[in-house]
């Protein structure tokens, strides 16, 4: 019954905005809050056992001290596409942002350049854009290296070769990436709108302001890697076998403070910045992060309790990617990166046994291993709640556009689109 809250938090989230729309938006935080506190009260006073609550508590920390450093960094950079918005122009794009994504994380890329892809499509913009940004760049675009998306950087930290992602999940990622540039085309040709566009030959394609917050978004994914499994010197805190180290996320906010700091006010005006898109993903999230606790914990129990016979590539595939929609990806990730070794004899734990899994020196280890790293980035995109970023986008673009609720996202375009795709993945590379 303790993942009640959970659900009822998710059902929630989905038909507030549809159902009672001006409710939601003034009382989300005390309904959020309700759900959190059941949850609360029951490891606290039932259980007796605060700790899986403090851990959680130290992931949402690590989660939304990257965000909010991310956030208010890129809000000091304008960048503006002096383009045509044609499908050709806007696929490529799309393109570029999933390969930039791999260098500076799915979040560093949506926070970058979701504002100038709306500013390129404003005299036609649609839902369908935002979409298509969230499915391609903010979550399918990062599956080529561990910086790309947070599983990866987990499987990295654990021992997985920083290359083994772009070796083994390229072809994945450009079958992904083709088959949904197709499908955007098929929706942007049918939508000229108002184009008509005549580039100033004086303007340069692209412009840029704010050209000193590029080297904070590189200070924050250099930070990324200030972890005590990195650096074994760090000072820690060890809780519950837990190394907590809040240097990282401590970086994290004093660049956000320098970045504020030196922001132009000229810059954060053309992006339209406000604190409220982060401000609702901090408030929403974190009822996610407390309240999903039970679920991931009794999904660990399930999952240790599986039969290794019905471990197989199909499974890991599915069972990543399903749970990857709703819970955070990064510990189902490596949830499901556990029972594949075990059902292998081989330990997560130990360096040596992850490089022997990663290297394809067990039984189907390397196409096991893909199954679950893609499962994880690619499913990231089939709800708002999958990937920290989308929820980001969808606030940002709703000063735009009128974003799909929680289930038409779903209904719409996630079951109608992406969930195909994601389908002959599997049939070519998962089976």
């Amino acid at each position: 019954m303790i993942v009640l809250p959970f659900f009822l938090l998710l059902l929630t989230i989905a038909l507030g905005p549809l159902l009672f729309e001006k409710f939601w938006s003034k009382n989300y935080p005390y309904i959020i809050t309700f759900f959190t506190g059941i949850v609360v009260y029951f490891y606290t006073f039932h259980l007796k056992n605060f700790a899986p609550i403090i851990l959680s508590c130290v992931e949402f920390v690590q989660f939304i001290s990257l965000i909010l450093a991310l956030y208010t960094v890129t809000s000091g950079i304008f960048i503006n596409v002096n383009l045509k918005p044609t499908p050709k122009n806007n696929i490529l794009f799309l393109i570029f942002g999933s390969i930039v994504s791999n260098f500076i994380g799915t979040t560093g890329a949506s926070m970058l350049l979701i504002r100038p892809f709306l500013k390129m499509n404003e005299k036609k913009l649609k839902a369908y854009h935002v979409v298509f940004f969230i499915f391609i760049i903010s979550n399918i675009g990062g599956a080529l290296t561990p910086i790309g998306d947070p599983p990866l950087f987990i499987g990295f930290l654990k021992g997985v070769p920083f290359f083994w992602t772009l070796t083994h999940n390229f072809l994945p990622w450009c079958c992904a990436l083709t088959l949904l540039c197709c499908a955007f085309y098929f929706y942007d040709s049918k939508n000229p709108g108002d184009i008509d566009f005549q580039k100033n030959r004086n303007r340069a394609v692209v412009e840029l302001q704010g050209h000193r917050n590029i080297f904070f978004v590189i200070a924050i994914i250099i930070s990324v890697f200030v972890n005590p499994i990195v650096f074994p010197s760090l000072p820690t805190i060890s809780y519950h076998g837990h190394e907590i180290s809040f240097i990282r996320e401590s970086l994290f906010l004093l660049i956000t403070v320098i970045a504020c700091f030196f922001a132009k006010k000229k810059v954060l005006k053309k992006n339209n910045f406000s604190w409220e898109p982060i401000r609702e993903l901090a408030i929403l999230f974190l009822g996610i992060f407390i309240t999903m606790t039970p679920v991931l914990s009794l999904l660990t129990m399930k999952i240790q309790g599986v039969d290794p016979e019905e471990i197989t590539t199909s499974s890991l595939f599915w069972g990543t990617g399903i749970m990857s929609s709703f819970l955070d990806n990064a510990p189902t990730y490596l949830n499901f990166l556990t029972i594949s070794m075990s059902s292998l004899l081989l330990d997560v734990g130990n360096v040596q046994d992850v490089i022997t899994y990663a290297s394809g020196n067990a039984a189907n280890s390397i196409n096991e291993l893909r199954a679950i790293s893609i499962g994880a980035v690619f499913f990231g995109a089939m709800t708002y709640i999958g990937n920290g970023p989308n929820l980001m986008v969808k606030s940002i673009a709703e000063k735009k556009v009128k974003m799909p609720t929680f289930f038409e996202y779903i209904t719409k375009f996630s079951l109608k689109i992406l969930f195909p795709i994601l389908f002959v993945c599997w049939l070519i590379f998962c089976r």
